[in-house]
């Protein structure tokens, strides 16, 4: 497929192609990147106008159910959903399971939504190296809302924050995350903090542990546009709490339509263009024909405890130079 049937076939929402797309921006090829960047230039004046949300939470807060319970009410209010579930990459085989959705299986079921499960490539920050692409794909498709699932691993998810509009920060009741919050990092970021399933005997629990998060929240420096952050419960199981909680995300929209929204997404786009060179200049560093060359001698170097670990990066640094 070249460009044109590319950027055709998404801007008609075809789910084939929109898939495709998807894989093209994932793709680490050089001649991938070239006609995914040609293609996602063509497609942005397209894009933009979704209410992009970020979802994370440690593992078995779930992320998934919330989504699917949350995405299925939209869908029967007319919204057309996205959404793109970030899964942990092995660190041996480079595989992933890309589990979360088949969580979701009534969400994927629906005509007017989309999931795409893509492995995070063991990239920190719990996204993958093409979530920002992908957003764009998926809004000049025609999908108002996309979601972007984290992979869920702890304090370190917060690279997210730095793509989409609104980020929601799900957390657990007599799992420490209230006093996981004191640490700050991820908590400082949330625009909505929903504790998850207060649902049965749990209800109270999680009454508690909202209240002491929301307690929490003082020790963290306010938000610099005057957004308060809410601090609410919810279940993604029976539905309690979640009109609420959308309720909370779309409040936070409608506070940066009168003027942060604009300011936010030109700041993302520079955080993109850095983190575009950062990919791009260490790819060219791994495939420097000097560094190539040398890399396999210094690595064995290294494991045999000749030279430390700053030396051996200090010369192929000076390799590539």
């Amino acid at each position: 497929m070249n460009v044109d049937h590319y950027v055709e076939g998404v801007l008609a929402g075809d789910r084939v192609t929109i898939g495709r797309a998807i894989t093209l921006v994932e793709s680490r090829r050089d001649d991938h990147q070239r006609l995914a960047a040609e293609m996602v230039g063509r497609l942005l004046p397209a894009a933009g106008g979704a209410h992009r949300i970020g979802i994370t939470g440690v593992p078995g807060a779930g992320k998934s159910t919330f989504i699917e319970a949350v995405g299925m009410r939209l869908v029967d209010e007319g919204r057309r959903v996205a959404v793109l579930a970030v899964d942990p990459t092995s660190s041996r085989t480079g595989g992933s399971i890309l589990g979360d959705k088949t969580r979701m299986t009534r969400l994927a079921a629906s005509e007017h939504a989309f999931i795409r499960p893509s492995p995070s490539g063991g990239r920190l920050g719990g996204v993958t190296g093409a979530t920002r692409e992908t957003i764009v794909v998926l809004e000049a498709a025609g999908y108002d809302v996309v979601f972007v699932e984290t992979v869920g691993v702890g304090q370190s998810e917060t690279a997210v924050a730095a793509m989409v509009d609104t980020f929601v920060l799900l957390m657990l009741a007599r799992s420490g995350d209230s006093l996981q919050g004191l640490k700050k990092g991820v908590l400082e970021l949330a625009d909505v903090i929903a504790v998850n399933k207060a649902d049965g005997d749990r209800a109270a629990e999680a009454a508690g542990a909202a209240a002491e998060l929301a307690a929490a929240l003082h020790l963290v420096a306010g938000s610099p546009d005057g957004w308060s952050v809410p601090v609410l419960t919810c279940s993604g199981l029976t539905g309690t709490g979640l009109d609420a909680v959308w309720g909370a995300v779309e409040a936070h929209r409608r506070h940066l339509d009168g003027g942060g929204l604009d300011s936010r997404r030109k700041r993302q786009d520079v955080e993109w263009m850095w983190a575009t060179i950062d990919d791009r200049l260490l790819a060219r560093f791994r495939g420097d024909p000097a560094v190539r060359a040398e890399v396999v001698t210094i690595e064995a170097a290294v494991g045999a405890g000749t030279i430390t670990p700053a030396a051996g990066a200090r010369r192929l640094l000076d390799l590539a130079e």
